[in-house]
């Protein structure tokens, strides 16, 4: 099994890098860079392979988070670990921004619904029960994210929400969500091609237009 990895999130306003080789997990956060990923992401990893003495020869394969989120940031991410993966002829493991905090919720059992901001009172939202995918990535308002709640979802996100003035939301870890994502989706060997997820509108919400 491919173990060892070097996985990048530029999906948010903050940004991760995390590595792991031969069991060893090093990483670096910076928990809010102005979304200037373009500028920060290879300084970011630079800084890690400088401190572990890592080489990118040493990675079995690269992982980028392919969204929801930032699309700009999202590209500059994607494009960076494409180019690892051809330079060095490794796979690539996409990772959503709902599996980063999915993996890292406390609720490992029942239904917990992922929340991504989409500003103006709207979130990109994923439903998972345990690592299931149960409700399918969409777009939908801050009042239909209440309602699942009211249906029994658990609510949880990597970042500071608005809705969270209103409903309990778990403040999940980015650095620990991105490695434990990346271990499991690994070991159930979901590689495969880097492309930006871009979450459509609900029926709803394209019906009052």
């Amino acid at each position: 099994m491919l173990k060892n990895f070097l996985a990048v999130d530029t999906s948010n306003e903050y940004l991760t890098v995390v590595a792991c080789k031969d069991g060893v997990v090093e990483s670096e956060f910076i928990e809010n860079c102005s979304m200037r990923h373009s500028v920060t992401l290879m300084n970011a990893i630079d800084n890690l392979l400088t401190k572990t003495g890592w080489t990118l020869s040493d990675f079995d394969f690269f992982s980028a988070v392919v969204g929801a989120g930032s699309f700009t940031g999202i590209r500059i991410g994607i494009s960076a670990i494409k180019g690892f993966c051809l330079a060095l002829n490794k796979p690539a493991l996409p990772i959503t921004s709902f599996d980063v905090s999915a993996y890292n919720s406390v609720r490992e059992r029942g239904k917990k619904l992922c929340l991504v901001d989409a500003l103006h009172d709207a979130y990109y939202v994923c439903g998972y029960d345990g690592e299931t995918v149960v409700y399918p990535p969409e777009y939908i308002t801050e009042t239909q994210v209440l309602s699942l709640k009211e249906q029994g979802y658990s609510l949880c996100s990597c970042s500071a929400l608005p809705i969270s003035e209103k409903t309990e939301v778990e403040r999940c870890d980015p650095v620990q969500g991105l490695v434990n994502a990346v271990q499991s989706l690994a070991s159930k060997e979901k590689f495969g091609e880097l492309t930006a997820l871009y979450v459509r509108k609900s029926s709803a919400e394209l019906n009052l237009k």
